[in-house]
């Protein structure tokens, strides 16, 4: 999608700022091609974004929640607008050239139009398992409470909503080779789950 940094220079700037509705464009154009060219079962896409790419991934599912059967946000970037206001946040300054400044209405009316948490409605949401650190530093804890809260709330179909709280890590996660190997088990064993490939249980947090 527009807005990596994939192909160069002019494919970032085509997906940031006043552009970033490309990525997400770009995203749910990705997952029809993959129908459309008979790669994948129109029932069984499952998304995953971590950090930015749990803005990608939750702006997605907001926007078109019966294109996926799933989606994983790992310590993802949700509550865009607010955490953008904040500048007494460790990044939110160094963001401005990413996402804007706020303070500006046409910035502000932009970040609103996207933020995930500020467009969350009532309808069928897809299974969704929301992961986040309670050391993140970058993304913090609250972020993914929040919008699990207010999904969870909202959801009007019978997919599971759920939340993991990681007690002893930061944004870039488990810490130490069998940790982290559980931690992603565990995501796999839900998106398995949700990809009908297991059995019709849930995995544990």
């Amino acid at each position: 999608m527009r807005g990596g940094g994939e192909r160069g220079e002019p494919w970032y700037l085509n997906g940031k700022m006043e552009h970033k509705e490309n990525s997400f464009n770009d995203f749910l154009a990705a997952r029809e091609a993959l129908v459309e060219q008979g790669v994948s079962d129109a029932q069984r896409i499952a998304a995953y974004g971590a950090s930015a790419g749990g803005l990608l991934v939750g702006t997605c599912i907001n926007r078109a929640p019966e294109k996926f059967c799933a989606a994983l946000l790992d310590v993802p970037f949700l509550d865009v607008f607010r955490t953008m206001q904040n500048p007494e946040l460790p990044l939110t300054t160094a963001e401005y050239s990413e996402w804007g400044n706020p303070e500006e209405p046409e910035v502000a009316a932009r970040i609103a139009a996207y933020s995930p948490m500020d467009n969350i409605q009532p309808q069928a949401y897809p299974a969704l398992w929301i992961e986040g650190s309670w050391f993140d530093t970058r993304v913090s804890y609250w972020e993914p409470a929040k919008f699990y809260a207010q999904v969870a709330q909202q959801q009007q179909g019978s997919a599971p909503i759920l939340m993991r709280t990681d007690m002893s890590s930061g944004h870039g996660g488990a810490s130490g080779r069998f940790k982290a190997w559980r931690d992603t088990a565990r995501q796999d064993a839900f998106i398995l789950w949700a990809l009908g490939l297991s059995a019709k249980t849930l995995p544990t947090a």
